[in-house]
């Protein structure tokens, strides 16, 4: 069965989970799993664009990760300002532009600096935007999106009667991105992971038993294909 361009998601998350397992399973060390789950982004990344997917988003780094061993965090760190330098011709080349939500200012200052440049140099690309949550919590987000608010209110700039869920999704890290129409889970888990609670309301949901280390271009073509069968109501019938 082949693929329908006329019916593609515009905008596909993942939670990209089973670094860890991938790699104990093998007997190595956590930041080969990390390592080898980076080569499975290039992989998914190339994939959407070629198939012509408008908007990529990656659980790369959650809020609750800082919890992991310093080790494995430097080591996520390093991997991802190595990512960052690698792929940055590829994506001016590809025409997709790097964007990122999330608490960013927690990240280390060479990784902070490295990626507000790719995003800058990148900036002009219409291709496909790819965007990696980093430092990220849905109810962080969502935290955030009140907080900006009631500032407003507060200063006088809006009332609490002019707030409606168009002005608050506005407030959102995503505001500028289409909410997504397919969310994949990898590594059979099924749980949200405080990953875009307000914005997948109405995803739909592909979970696969594949470790993200193992999942490529036929993975995401079959969640693809997937997602097609399906009929959307959004709540109607």
């Amino acid at each position: 069965m082949q693929i329908d361009r006329k019916k593609l998601p515009g905008h596909i998350a993942i939670i990209m989970d089973g670094n860890l397992r991938w790699a104990r399973k093998r007997g190595l060390a956590a930041i080969l799993g990390h390592a080898n789950g980076a080569k499975s982004v290039e992989k998914v990344t190339e994939a959407c664009r070629q198939m012509g997917i408008k908007a990529l988003t990656l659980y790369a780094f959650s809020t609750e990760n800082w919890k992991r061993p310093a080790r494995e965090i430097d080591g996520l760190m390093n991997l991802l300002h190595k990512y960052l330098v690698k792929e940055e011709k590829k994506l001016l080349k590809n025409g997709i532009r790097l964007n990122a939500i999330g608490r960013l200012e927690r990240l280390p200052p060479k990784v902070r600096e490295k990626l507000f440049e790719v995003i800058e140099k990148t900036s002009k690309n219409v291709d496909m935007i790819l965007t990696l949550a980093l430092n990220y919590g849905a109810r962080q987000e969502i935290t955030d999106a009140v907080r900006i608010l009631a500032e407003k209110v507060e200063k006088g700039e809006i009332s609490a009667n002019d707030i409606t869920e168009e002005i608050f999704e506005k407030s959102l890290y995503t505001k500028n991105l289409p909410e997504p129409d397919l969310l994949i889970r990898t590594s059979g888990e099924s749980r949200l992971s405080n990953f875009l609670l307000w914005q997948v309301s109405y995803a739909e949901i592909y979970i696969t038993d594949k470790l993200w280390p193992d999942f490529g271009k036929a993975d995401i073509e079959k969640a693809v294909l997937e997602y097609q069968k399906r009929e959307r109501r959004y709540g109607g019938r």
